[in-house]
């Protein structure tokens, strides 16, 4: 693992060029000790004083394109938790080393090994990026990013979230599926779980086995945009099925909310999905 303090790391105060940074956030290199993968990472630690137990703690995917809003969603309304229900938390953005929103990389960190003949058509008529390396992603979480993030900040490890959105939301569901006892809380809005839908099916028993081996409760929000549903990935309906049946086949171990965002698309459900994600994982008395 290599991991480079940015030079330009966001200190809390307009830069000479007049850029505007985040108070109270920093950033670094990292690099995956299995891959050798670079990612960005960035860090909000909350100013308040800490609990006890330690700060909870969310991690967020494409971080290049999000993080900036969930740290000011969560950094406002964690002011008043009598009030918003919502607790001051670290948050943990995982992105890549670009200037733009997103990196084709997601492609790769983000999915399952799939036949390209069983993926949908390119919306550009070109081929998709690779893909197929989730597994190692999770390893870098797991075994790189999560201990040099405990190594300098005070984590409450039993309040840890991720939230990923599209192949994002897909990466939370493959997380839980295959190691639920990574986080307390999911959040996936609009999963892409058309990319590797055959292998939910398939692992729904091996993850009912992995769930009853912890005691601890764990916790999926499921959130989608009321005009994703005419996609025709089948956006919405593989999200509420999938929900429907991880709350029946559970039964109680795994507690389950989906909500279908009206008026919002695929983009647009972002900040809604973000803010009843934070009040879904930072309740004052613990997860939902």
């Amino acid at each position: 693992m290599e991991k480079e303090k940015d030079k330009a790391a966001m200190v809390g105060h307009s830069r000479e060029d007049g850029e505007v940074v985040l108070k109270g956030t920093s950033q670094f290199l990292m690099k995956s000790s299995r891959e050798g993968r670079m990612y960005q990472i960035f860090i909000y630690r909350p100013k308040e004083a800490q609990p006890a137990g330690g700060f909870p703690v969310i991690y967020v995917l494409d971080a290049n394109s999000v993080f900036g809003t969930i740290v000011e969603a969560m950094r406002l309304q964690s002011k008043r938790p009598e009030k918003t229900g919502i607790v001051p938390a670290v948050i943990v953005g995982i992105g890549y080393p670009i200037d733009g929103a997103f990196s084709t990389d997601r492609y790769y960190d983000f999915t399952l090994p799939v036949d390209y003949s069983e993926l949908p058509k390119k919306p550009d008529g070109g081929d998709w990026p690779p893909h197929g390396g989730a597994v190692n992603f999770l390893n870098f979480i797991e075994e790189d990013l999560k201990p040099e993030i405990m190594s300098s900040i005070n984590i409450n490890r039993g309040r840890q979230a991720l939230l990923g959105h599209s192949l994002g939301g897909l990466f939370t569901l493959y997380t839980l599926f295959s190691n639920p006892q990574a986080f307390q809380t999911y959040i996936a809005g609009s999963p892409s779980i058309h990319w590797n839908k055959k292998w939910f099916s398939e692992e729904e028993n091996h993850f009912l086995s992995r769930l009853g081996r912890d005691d601890r409760d764990i916790s999926l929000f499921v959130g989608v945009g009321e005009f994703e549903k005419n996609h025709k990935s089948g956006m919405n309906e593989n999200a509420l099925e999938l929900s429907n049946r991880l709350r029946t086949s559970t039964k109680g171990r795994l507690h389950v909310k989906f909500t279908e965002f009206e008026e919002e698309n695929h983009v647009s459900v972002l900040p809604p999905l973000i803010n009843k994600g934070l009040r879904f994982a930072l309740r004052a008395n613990g997860p939902v």
